[in-house]
């Protein structure tokens, strides 16, 4: 079985406990690793000191596999698309949707491997995708046969669309599903796709798209079917005021409700966004342990709003980390998504208005935002929750977070260079999530080296980008 040892790294950031303060941090310490599991973690000198591959580490931080819980990889095709660029969810959406009605098979393996290399060579190890539209053939074994030549461990999930305009949803009829079709389709795709062993490297879910695209049907059979075979769902849910006010008109309840209402709560499930999750449904979301994909980027970029993190992490929900479509966040660079988490949590907590707190000796002292703001979110909280968090989002307990046992998903970060010049000498898991944000040097899925020194080992990245913007071009055109 192949042997990999990681040497002498400066710094080792376990994650090897759910209070982010409290996981180890080994300094001058190595990981043996036996196949596609960690054997061992320690001291240098204790360790093994050879095996069938070494990656001398000196000079790196070594962290779990960063784990992104959302994702649209098809839409690297739409980067920045002129027409929706200063749009709000809806206007992006029906802007967007004539584009994607043009995708072909091609288009979404091209896209998909596009998006995956961005992420592996970010420090991304896991990635779960939402492909929802299948016009011309496409199928979400394109997207799966895509990942498995890349080598990114996979979550599929198998989005739908079947209320179009004409029946009182956002996308065009053109572009919806019949549900029978949908779920016979999503059966297939679970027995054929869907693994449950020790280091699988595919899992499929179930992901009707949003309450604005999907019937009240549909999300119940839905989630029927994942229950009995035991598969995770997913679905949007309170990404702006357009969704809110949705919500209340169509169905005569907030977001959250109507998830209650739906069987859509629950440990085996999780929704992106959730930017306008009030306080009762934070509380719903935390007695089900129904998990959030947190996208700051995509919700800046969208003007939907700030999520309360702070909140939904304190009531005990469980949070990951998302880069959602790159057509709304336009990158998928998971560092930068956590350190956009960290700060857009810091600035949302600044806008509140003043607070009054009694002291020790009871008197009451004031409190701007700003003095509470950078207590909203660490450092380590936004690694923690772009590890540790997404591993629990996506129902793994393989994954997320360093010890024996565990899954061999890494990624090595090079402390020395110019973007950390003078800070990962004071704290390199500091320096990590406030310095500019940093490719991985090395990237570890399953025990394979998969980036090595910056560089994609799995494809030849040149040509593979001239094939993407090639289809880009035809795709765009192809609406007009």
């Amino acid at each position: 079985m192949h042997t990999l040892l990681i040497k002498n790294a400066r710094c080792i950031a376990t994650l090897d406990n759910a209070k982010p303060e409290a996981a180890r941090e080994w300094r001058d310490a190595s990981v043996f690793i036996r196949g596609h599991r960690i054997e061992a973690i320690g001291h240098a000198a204790e360790l093994p000191q050879s095996a069938d591959e070494v990656i001398d580490a000196r000079h790196h931080l070594v962290t779990p596999g960063l784990i992104n819980t959302h994702h649209h990889m098809v839409q690297s095709l739409t980067r920045a698309i002129p027409q929706v660029q200063n749009a709000e969810l809806f206007g992006w959406l029906q802007g967007l949707y004539p584009i994607w009605a043009n995708l072909t098979p091609v288009m979404v393996r091209v896209s998909t491997q596009i998006a995956m290399a961005e992420l592996l060579l970010s420090g991304c190890t896991t990635s779960s995708d939402h492909l929802y539209i299948y016009p011309n053939g496409v199928r979400l074994d394109d997207s799966i046969e895509a990942a498995q030549r890349i080598g990114m461990r996979f979550v599929a999930t198998r989005g739908s669309m079947s209320v179009g305009q004409s029946q009182g949803g956002l996308p065009p009829d053109r572009v919806v599903e019949k549900e029978d079709v949908i779920l016979k389709d999503t059966q297939r795709l679970i027995e054929t796709w869907h693994d449950t062993a020790h280091g699988a490297m595919v899992n499929v879910a179930v992901a009707p798209c949003s309450p604005f695209s999907v019937s009240r049907d549909l999300m119940r059979q839905s989630a029927l079917l994942a229950r009995s075979y035991g598969v995770r769902l997913h679905t949007h849910l309170a990404e702006n005021d357009h969704d809110l006010a949705y919500s209340r008109e169509k169905f005569n309840c907030t977001p959250a409700q109507y998830a209650q209402d739906l069987g859509w709560l629950g440990h085996d499930v999780w929704h992106a966004h959730c930017v306008k999750l009030d306080d009762v449904g934070i509380s719903l979301f935390a007695a089900t342990r129904t998990g959030v994909a947190h996208c700051p980027c995509s919700n800046m970029r969208l003007a939907s709003g700030i999520a309360p993190i702070r909140k939904m992490l304190n009531a005990g929900v469980p949070v990951g980390l998302g880069v959602d479509g790159s057509a709304s966040n336009d990158a998928a660079h998971m560092v930068n998504e956590a350190r956009q988490a960290l700060l857009l949590a810091r600035v949302g907590r600044a806008m509140q208005p003043p607070e009054l707190h009694t002291d020790a000796t009871g008197q009451s002292r004031g409190f701007y935002g700003c003095d509470l703001g950078p207590a909203e979110m660490t450092a380590r909280d936004a690694l923690s929750m772009a590890t540790r968090g997404g591993a629990q989002v996506l129902g793994r307990s393989d994954i997320g977070h360093l010890a024996p046992g565990m899954c061999a998903d890494l990624a090595l970060f090079d402390l020395n260079t110019l973007a950390f010049a003078g800070g990962a000498v004071h704290d390199p898991v500091g320096a990590l999530l406030l310095c500019a944000s940093q490719q991985a040097a090395y990237t570890v899925v399953n025990g394979r080296v998969v980036v090595r020194e910056g560089q994609l080992t799995t494809l030849e990245l040149g040509p593979l980008i001239e094939q993407h913007n090639r289809l880009a071009v035809q795709l765009a055109n192809t609406a007009r």
